[in-house]
C-alpha cells in the first residue's frame, strides 16, 4: 500500500505541475497588473487552457486523496516537491549546471525524506486534535493580509505561502476525515472546512499567478504545503514524534536548499506572454539610464554613466538618468541635455563620499519614474538597489533592458570592517546575486572580454557582449602644458584597499630621490597612505591632491612622465585609458583587465601583483630613458584608438535600436 501511495502522489504532482503551467499562462494572458480583477476573471473563464488546468488539478486531487488514505501525511505531502521540478521543465528553462544541481538536490532530498518518514511514521491515526490544526488558518490569513501591503515578487511569495498553508491544512483535514473515527456531524464539518480552504487557496493562488512567475508560486507551495501538513501531522495528529521529525532534518534541508537554488536560477518569467509594450515612437529611442553611482560620485562606473548619457544626448537622443541624489531630497534637473532624476539618498558609513538610496525608497521611486518617463529601453549600470528595481519594473512592463556590469565584489568588500577570511564566501554570494538580477536582462554587456569571462564563470549562462567604456581621446591629448621638472609618477583613482597604492609608495622609496609621486583621488586608505609615506621618509616627494576639477586632472596627465596602476580589481580602468589618451607610458599590475590595455614592452610594462621589487625596476627603467618613454607614449595613443567613445556610442545605439524594434520575447530569445 505504501508503494502504491507514493506512486499516486507522484502522479498527482505531475498533474499539479501541468495545472501551474496552464493556469499561470492563462492568468498572464488575461491581465498585465499584479491584481486579478473581475474583467481578467471573465477573460480567464473563456480560456480553454485554464479549463484544461482545472481538469488536471481535479485528477491530481483525486490521486492525492487516494494516496492520503493509504499513507501518512509525512510520506505523501513531501512528494509534492516534484511539482516545482516539473514546472521548470514545462517552462522550457535552460538546464544549466546550477539548475541541474538544484533538481538533483530536490529529488534526492525528497527521496531521503520519504524513505525516513516511511520507516518512522505511525500509520495509525487514533484521535486527531482538529482544534490545534486551526492555527494554520490564522497563519494563512496573516500572510494574505501582509501581501496586500507589498508588491511584485514579495507579494507573489506571500500569496503563494498563504495558498500553501491552506492546501497543507486541507490535506490534513482530508487525512483526518478519511482515516480517523469522526462522528457524522464532525466529519461533515471537516469536509465543508476543507472545501472552503481549497476555494480560498485557489483564489489566492491565482492572485499569486498575477503577481509573479510560476517558479516562485510552485516553489513556495511545494515547500510550505508539505511542511505545514507534516507539522500538523506531528503536533496535532501524533503521526510522528518531534524527535523523529528532527532526524529527517538533513534530507529535508537538502531538498529545501535545492528548491531555493532552483527558484534563484530560474528566470522570473519564461512565457512569451509578457505585457505588450506600447508602440514605439518615431525617431531615436527614449533611453532611461539607471545608475547606483553617478557624478558627483568619482569612480569608473559613475564616469562611464555620465559619458554615455551626455554622448547619447549630444546625438539627439532623449536621455533620462535615474540615480541617487546628492542629499536626502528627491529632485529632477536637466544638465547638458540629460534629464537627471535624483532619488533622496543616505550616506554610507563605510565610505566618506558614496551615497545610496535605501531599498524602500528605490523600490517605490524607480517604478514610478519609469512609468512617467515611458522609455523604449532601460540601460542599467548596476544590480544594486536602483538597478534591481529598474530591471524588475522594466521587465514587468515589457520594456527591454540592457545591463552593463562594472562590479567586482573586491571593490566593495574593501570598504567594510569584515575580516579577510569572510571576503571569499561573501564574494561568491555577491556574484550569485548579480547573476540573478542580470539574468532577467535582454542584453548583458561589460567593458572587457576578461570581465565577460568573469560573469560567465560565476553563473551567467548566456553570452555577454564586451563593449569598451570608451574614452574622449581629444579631451586628454595635447603637449605637456608645464615645463619639465622632476620625474613624476602619477596615480589616479580611489585611495582604497584594492588599488594597492601602498605598493607604489614602497617602490617610490627605492627610486632616485628626485622622483616625485602624485596621487589624484581620495578614499578610505588615504590616512594610512599618508602615514606610510612618512614612515618611508618620502612624505615630501608624495603629493596627495584629493579630488580635483577636470581641468586639473587633464593637466596632471599631461605633466607626468609615467602612469602607474597597481590595482588588481580593474574591470577596465578608465583612468589608465585616460593616461594612454594623454600619450603616457603605463606600468600596471598584471591582473584582471589591465593586460587588455597595457602591452608588455610596447606601451608600458606589466609586473606581478604584489612584487614591489619588479615594480620599482620597471618604473626606474621608464623614467631613466626618455626615448623609451616617447616610444611607449606613441604606442599608447595608437592602442587607445580602439577605445574611442564614438565607437562605444555606436555599438550601444545599435543595441537599443535592435531590441526596441521587436517584442520582448523575441529579444530575450535572441
Amino acid at each position: 500500500m505504501l508503494t502504491l501511495a507514493i506512486g499516486l502522489a507522484a502522479a498527482g504532482a505531475c498533474c499539479f505541475a501541468g495545472t501551474v503551467h496552464l493556469q499561470h499562462r492563462a492568468v498572464h494572458q488575461a491581465t498585465t497588473g499584479p491584481v486579478l480583477g473581475l474583467p481578467a476573471v471573465r477573460t480567464i473563464l473563456r480560456s480553454p487552457g485554464w479549463y484544461a488546468g482545472i481538469g488536471l488539478a481535479g485528477l491530481g486531487a483525486v490521486l492525492h486523496v487516494l494516496a492520503l488514505t493509504m499513507a501518512p501525511l509525512a510520506v505523501v505531502q513531501p512528494i509534492g516537491v516534484l511539482t516545482l521540478v516539473l514546472t521548470v521543465l514545462l517552462a522550457r528553462t535552460v538546464l544549466t549546471r546550477a539548475v541541474l544541481a538544484a533538481l538533483v538536490m530536490s529529488v534526492t532530498g525528497v527521496a531521503g525524506f520519504v524513505a525516513l518518514s516511511a520507516m518512522t511514521t505511525n500509520t495509525a491515526l487514533p484521535a486527531p486534535d482538529l482544534g490545534s490544526a486551526q492555527w494554520a488558518v490564522l497563519g494563512a490569513a496573516g500572510l494574505a493580509v501582509a501581501a496586500r501591503y507589498t508588491r511584485d515578487r514579495t507579494r507573489c511569495l506571500l500569496l503563494a505561502l498563504a495558498t500553501a498553508v491552506l492546501f497543507g491544512f486541507t490535506s490534513a483535514l482530508v487525512r483526518a476525515a478519511a482515516v480517523a473515527p469522526l462522528s457524522g456531524g464532525l466529519a461533515a464539518l471537516v469536509i465543508a472546512e476543507a472545501v472552503a480552504a481549497v476555494l480560498a487557496g485557489v483564489w489566492l493562488l491565482h492572485q499569486a499567478y498575477a503577481s509573479g512567475p510560476a517558479a516562485v508560486v510552485a516553489g513556495a507551495t511545494t515547500i510550505v504545503d508539505p511542511l505545514s501538513a507534516v507539522l500538523i501531522g506531528v503536533f496535532a495528529y501524533g503521526e510522528m514524534t518531534p524527535g523523529q521529525l528532527a532526524g529527517m532534518a538533513v534530507p529535508g534541508a537538502v531538498a529545501v536548499a535545492g528548491l531555493v537554488l532552483l527558484a534563484r536560477e530560474v528566470p522570473p518569467t519564461t512565457e512569451p506572454t509578457a505585457p505588450a509594450r506600447r508602440k514605439r515612437r518615431e525617431g531615436p529611442p527614449r533611453i532611461a539610464i539607471t545608475a547606483d553611482t553617478y557624478p558627483p560620485h568619482v569612480n569608473g562606473a559613475a564616469n562611464f554613466a555620465y559619458r554615455l548619457a551626455s554622448g547619447l544626448a549630444t546625438r539627439g537622443h532623449d536621455v533620462h538618468v535615474i540615480c541617487p541624489s546628492t542629499s536626502g531630497e528627491t529632485f529632477t534637473e536637466v544638465t547638458g541635455g540629460v534629464t537627471v532624476h535624483r532619488i533622496g539618498s543616505l550616506r554610507t558609513p563605510f565610505h566618506p563620499t558614496f551615497r545610496f538610496c535605501p531599498p524602500w525608497r528605490a523600490a517605490k521611486a524607480v517604478p514610478s519614474l519609469l512609468a512617467e518617463i515611458e522609455p523604449d529601453v532601460v540601460h542599467t549600470q548596476a544590480h544594486f538597489l536602483i538597478g534591481r528595481s529598474a530591471v524588475r519594473a522594466a521587465t514587468a512592463a515589457g520594456v527591454p533592458v540592457v545591463a552593463t556590469n562594472h562590479f567586482m565584489p573586491e571593490n566593495l568588500l574593501g570598504y567594510g570592517p569584515l575580516p579577510r577570511w569572510t571576503h571569499g564566501p561573501l564574494a561568491r554570494l555577491a556574484w550569485r546575486d548579480l547573476v540573478r538580477v542580470f539574468g532577467r536582462a535582454t542584453v548583458c554587456t561589460t567593458p572587457t572580454p576578461r570581465a565577460a569571462e568573469l560573469l560567465e564563470h560565476n553563473g551567467l549562462h548566456r553570452p555577454v557582449m564586451a563593449i569598451s567604456c570608451g574614452i574622449d581621446r581629444a579631451h586628454y591629448a595635447g603637449p605637456r602644458s608645464e615645463p619639465a621638472g622632476a620625474p613624476t609618477v602619477l596615480f589616479v583613482g580611489r585611495l582604497d584597499a584594492e588599488k594597492n597604492v601602498h605598493e607604489l609608495l614602497e617602490a617610490a622609496a627605492a627610486l632616485p630621490p628626485e622622483v616625485r609621486v602624485e596621487l589624484v583621488g581620495d578614499g578610505s586608505e588615504r590616512h594610512r597612505l599618508e602615514a606610510l609615506a612618512a614612515r618611508l621618509g618620502i612624505a615630501e616627494r608624495v603629493r596627495f591632491h584629493g579630488f580635483v576639477p577636470d581641468e586639473e586632472l587633464v593637466r596632471a596627465y599631461r605633466r607626468c612622465d609615467v602612469f602607474c596602476m597597481p590595482g588588481t580589481a580593474e574591470l577596465q580602468s578608465l583612468v589608465t585609458m585616460e593616461a594612454m589618451a594623454a600619450g603616457k607610458p603605463v606600468v600596471a599590475a598584471d591582473a584582471m583587465a589591465l593586460p587588455h590595455l597595457v602591452r608588455h614592452g610596447q606601451n608600458g610594462w606589466l609586473y606581478p601583483p604584489g612584487d614591489v621589487t619588479e615594480l620599482t625596476r620597471r618604473l626606474a627603467a621608464v623614467l631613466a630613458d626618455e626615448q623609451t618613454r616617447t616610444a611607449m607614449g606613441k604606442a599608447s595613443l595608437e592602442l587607445i584608438a580602439a577605445h574611442d567613445l564614438g565607437s562605444t556610442l555606436d555599438q550601444f545605439e545599435r543595441i537599443y535600436l535592435d531590441i526596441a524594434a521587436q517584442p520582448m520575447a523575441v529579444a530575450l530569445q535572441r
